[in-house]
């Protein structure tokens, strides 16, 4: 509401053919954790604490699992092409692509797997329009993590190499148990902590 109540503000007017991927390292003022989606700038909701507790768990989790010479990152945009720099909420990279401390993107093509919980905002970008595009950046992975009913589903994709498209590979509900992109054992059930009765 701050910058509606506040005539002074104006938002930044994105220039012909929209914005680029180099643009979200310079555009002054931007919100935390703004995305490029077709060359638009996609401005994140107030994160709610399923989201935050799962991306917690997925970030921790995957950290203890992770064999050498790949890295887990949280939050971080990464760069499919010109007009495309989504921020996945957890990634898992080839580590060889991480040098500077003063990064702000990794390459798509150094991600091995793409992590997205949805929120109520962005159920269709995560359903439809991130996938398609992870998948034609060559991302092999991609687990889609929802809120049912205060529980965390896992849908889990692969990308067919034939075709270029994710396809379904599981549903888990309490536990998320594959062998690609490396052996991962986890607890879903542990992200929704049990809250304890009075005595």
């Amino acid at each position: 509401m701050g910058a509606l109540m506040n005539p002074e503000y104006s938002w930044p007017i994105p220039p012909p053919g929209g914005w680029t991927a180099d643009d979200l390292d310079t555009l002054p003022n931007l919100p935390p954790h703004t995305e490029l989606i077709d060359g638009s700038l996609v401005f994140v909701s107030p994160q709610t604490l399923f989201h935050s507790r799962t991306v917690d768990f997925f970030n921790w989790q995957l950290q203890s699992l992770v064999p050498p010479g790949l890295e887990v990152v949280r939050e971080f945009t990464i760069d499919i092409d010109r007009r495309n720099r989504p921020e996945p909420d957890v990634i898992v990279v080839n580590e060889d692509v991480i040098n500077d401390e003063k990064q702000t993107r990794l390459p798509a093509e150094s991600v091995l797997l793409a992590i997205e919980v949805v929120s109520p905002e962005s159920v269709s970008r995560d359903r439809e329009t991130k996938p398609l595009k992870y998948a034609r950046a060559g991302i092999p992975h991609f687990w889609r993590v929802e809120n049912k009913d205060g529980r965390a589903v896992v849908y889990v994709f692969e990308r067919e190499p034939a075709t270029g498209a994710y396809t379904s590979t599981g549903i888990f509900h309490d536990r998320l148990k594959v062998s690609v992109p490396f052996p991962i054992d986890l607890d879903l059930t542990e992200i929704t902590p049990k809250r304890r009765r009075p005595e």
